[in-house]
């Protein structure tokens, strides 16, 4: 762990194993954070912020956060190695999202903001009281953060909350996920080894007792939490934070319609359903419910089914293959309990729903089809995160966006069709944080990412992101 400035063991000397989840193999271990370790990162995240410099020297911080982006990219295939162990990621998606796309930018994006960002602006004078005010905003940083980083894409979210955290002026207490400790402990070294970024500003903990993680939500020193990750959590930090009131970004999942219309070339677009498998289905953003029209209902259910007959999947070393495992045994068997409810509602399984028999170890899922699937069955409204798609047919494009709108989430999706204004129209009534029409693709550092409803509370990225981690000051003067 990195607390203070130092490298350092959990102070009980505890650690805990870390398991690969394609083979089910140990692969080494982590420091087991306790409660006492958590208590010193927060106190020199708190020190950090308040009797040094990280929060006024804008140039510092920039000159600091150049140098973390240059680590980062000599260790690239470091944590390439370790994403693929750890988190079971195919090492094919590791040049996308999982890895090289926020290598690239989360970390230079922020840095570059902090000389184009509005820090202060003058308001007109005012005359009230018969004298002169001269008016000024002014944007600060909150303080102390507590970052909390799931296990399905761990590097990509965690570099995404340290750039714009720690670009604004905060220090930071980055907490990863059990299941994925290394790519944080990596993060931690570089910070420490080849930065000048002073001693606890930047703060990871790795723990195995998500309860001894909850210091961070009660804790008065800390005045911010980031998190992405489940809807329940989201929610148990929302209560336990409600205490001292406070801030929570919050990225919480999603049950994404992929809509395609009936003048959609559904040769070319229903295939594209797969990526509902890219990484086992471990993604908050990835399709997991595709519409089509009930004219072409027949049509679309054969062509998605051929194609979740043909991803290769399985060993995330091969290049080749699209889809690995679960991160863990109790990932796995909850996406086989959502497959089994499927059915006992009436679904329609028309190609996977079970454990592979040619993998024996690793907790593999088969890529699943559903058809047969009205939006009101639980496989239609849960986030299941597993490699699993439902099929859903629609009348026509209002009961398209009707049947989009009808989830408790609200954070992605896309729209496809031959004619583009038609599709647009149809994405501008979709209550969604980010779309995609035709494939466009939004992501970006620059790209303000979060959810409506129940995907969660503010934005990462962009410029809407970077200013989640400030305060906004007024100050009259004569």
């Amino acid at each position: 762990m990195l607390i203070a400035g130092v490298l350092t063991d959990a102070a009980s000397g505890a650690r805990y194993d870390n398991i690969d989840p394609a083979t089910e193999q140990v692969i080494g271990d982590t420091a087991d954070a306790g409660a006492a370790d958590v208590d010193r990162a927060i106190a020199a995240a708190r020190t950090a912020f308040d009797d040094g410099v990280w929060a006024t020297d804008r140039e510092f911080r920039k000159h600091c956060l150049r140098q973390l982006h240059e680590a980062l990219q000599d260790e690239k295939e470091a944590f390439r190695t370790e994403l693929v162990a750890e988190a079971g990621s195919p090492v094919s998606i590791t040049y996308m999202a999982q890895l090289d796309w926020p290598l690239a930018d989360a970390i230079a994006y922020p840095a570059e903001l902090i000389d184009d960002f509005e820090w202060e602006r003058t308001l007109p004078d005012t005359e009230l009281f018969g004298a002169v005010s001269h008016r000024r905003v002014v944007k600060e940083p909150i303080g102390v953060v507590a970052a909390i980083v799931p296990w399905n894409f761990p590097i990509e979210v965690a570099l995404n909350k340290i750039g714009p955290a720690l670009a604004t002026g905060n220090t930071v207490v980055l907490k990863p996920a059990p299941d994925t400790p290394w790519g944080a402990a990596r993060i931690g070294r570089l910070v420490a080894e080849r930065t000048d970024i002073p001693a606890g500003v930047f703060n990871v903990v790795t723990t195995s007792d998500n309860g001894v993680a909850e210091q961070l939500l009660v804790d008065p020193r800390v005045d911010m939490v980031s998190f992405t990750g489940s809807i329940g959590v989201g929610k148990r930090i929302v209560e336990l934070s409600a205490a001292t009131l406070k801030r929570t970004f919050l990225e919480l999942g999603g049950k994404n319609a992929m809509v395609v219309l009936d003048d959609a070339d559904f040769g070319a677009v229903i295939p594209q359903s797969m990526i509902a498998c890219m990484h086992a289905g471990q993604g908050c953003a990835l399709p997991s419910r595709l519409l089509v029209p009930r004219s072409r209902y027949a049509e679309a259910v054969e062509i998605a089914t051929a194609t979740f007959g043909g991803i290769a999947y399985g060993d995330p070393t091969d290049p080749a293959n699209f889809s690995g495992p679960l991160v863990n045994a109790r990932q796995r068997d909850r996406v086989l309990d959502y497959i089994r409810k499927g059915e006992s509602e009436g679904a329609r399984i028309t190609v996977g729903g079970g454990r592979p028999e040619h993998l024996s170890q690793g907790y593999y899922v088969q890529p699943t089809v559903f058809a047969d699937v009205d939006n009101t069955m639980t496989i239609a409204r849960e986030e299941i995160f597993g490699p699993v798609l439902a099929v859903i047919p629609f009348e026509d494009d209002r009961d398209a966006i009707r049947i989009a709108n009808d989830s408790p989430y609200g954070l992605s999706g896309s729209v496809w069709g031959g004619d583009p204004e038609r599709a647009d129209a149809i994405a501008r009534g979709i209550r969604t944080g980010t779309l995609m029409v035709n494939g466009g693709m939004f992501y970006g550092a620059d790209s303000p990412y979060g959810g409506y409803k129940q995907s969660g509370l503010g934005r990462q990225n962009g410029r809407e992101g970077f200013e989640q981690y400030l305060q906004t000051k007024v100050v009259g003067f004569r």
